[in-house]
């Protein structure tokens, strides 16, 4: 079951697999070592991944993330994304600190930030980009992995540099949207969001409203968990009133708005 797992995702966490099987921390710890002697797989901190075949510890590959990359994404629902940066982005005030989370839908909030003066944090490539040109923006990026298709900068382990940041909300986009929670594809994506979750006092979730469609995933966190949800204007009845049972604040933007 561990190994049908790296052969899945490339890299597991301790956590992950402490939460999937039915087995003690020290059953676990031994059969990664019987594993890693029979040179199956490399531990490292916090977990462990697949050696490929003729790597060993030093060479083999960063694990790629699953899902779609942002290339193809960012042209997906490209015209309910701008609405939804745009209402997001109005959701900032002035001089305070955020989290951007990276994704296609929460980059269209960059260019309605510049009068702002924020204070942002994002593991973004692609935001960070967006943010450059503006002079009042601050930016602080997290240590980590690039992973170059989506472009974003992830670490599994808890010491990526960012531990006394605090922001007021953060932004997070997702793969899909349900009764069980917010969810992404990946289990290394859905643990890095779960730590800056950690950071910030209110989360705000911009999804178009295909994602209410997706299928599930690895939950980053339930619906209670969420502070406000941007979305368009296509959103079914049903999700709203799943949202509205949760507490969750509904936000529907439009081109027109």
């Amino acid at each position: 079951m561990i190994l049908q797992l790296l052969q899945q995702r490339g890299f597991v966490a301790f956590q992950e697999l402490d939460r999937q099987l039915q087995a003690s921390p020290a059953t676990l710890r031994r059969d990664l070592e019987k594993l890693e002697n029979a040179g199956r797989i490399v531990r490292v901190r916090g977990g462990a991944k697949l050696v490929g075949d003729g790597s060993n510890a030093s060479t083999a590959e960063i694990p790629q993330l699953s899902g779609v990359p942002f290339h193809q994404n960012v042209a997906r629902h490209h015209e309910a994304k701008l609405a939804i940066g745009r209402a997001a982005a109005a959701l900032c005030k002035a001089r305070e600190s955020v989290i951007i989370d990276g994704g296609s839908t929460t980059l269209c909030m960059c260019p309605h930030l510049e009068s702002l003066e924020l204070q942002v944090l994002s593991n973004s490539l692609h935001i960070i980009d967006a943010l450059l040109p503006q002079a009042g923006t601050r930016i602080a990026i997290p240590a980590g992995a690039v992973f170059r298709e989506q472009n974003i900068v992830l670490s599994p382990f808890e010491d990526d540099g960012m531990g006394r940041y605090r922001a007021s909300r953060m932004f997070m986009g997702a793969a899909a949207v349900g009764r069980h929670g917010v969810m992404q594809s990946d289990v290394i994506l859905a643990q890095a969001e779960r730590r800056l979750l950690e950071r910030a006092d209110e989360l705000v979730l911009l999804v178009d409203s295909s994602k209410f469609e997706a299928p599930t995933g690895h939950v980053i966190c339930t619906l209670d968990e969420v502070d406000i949800v941007v979305t368009d204007r296509n959103i079914r009845d049903e999700h709203a009133r799943m949202l509205e049972q949760a507490g969750v604040r509904l936000i529907t933007a439009g081109l027109e708005d």
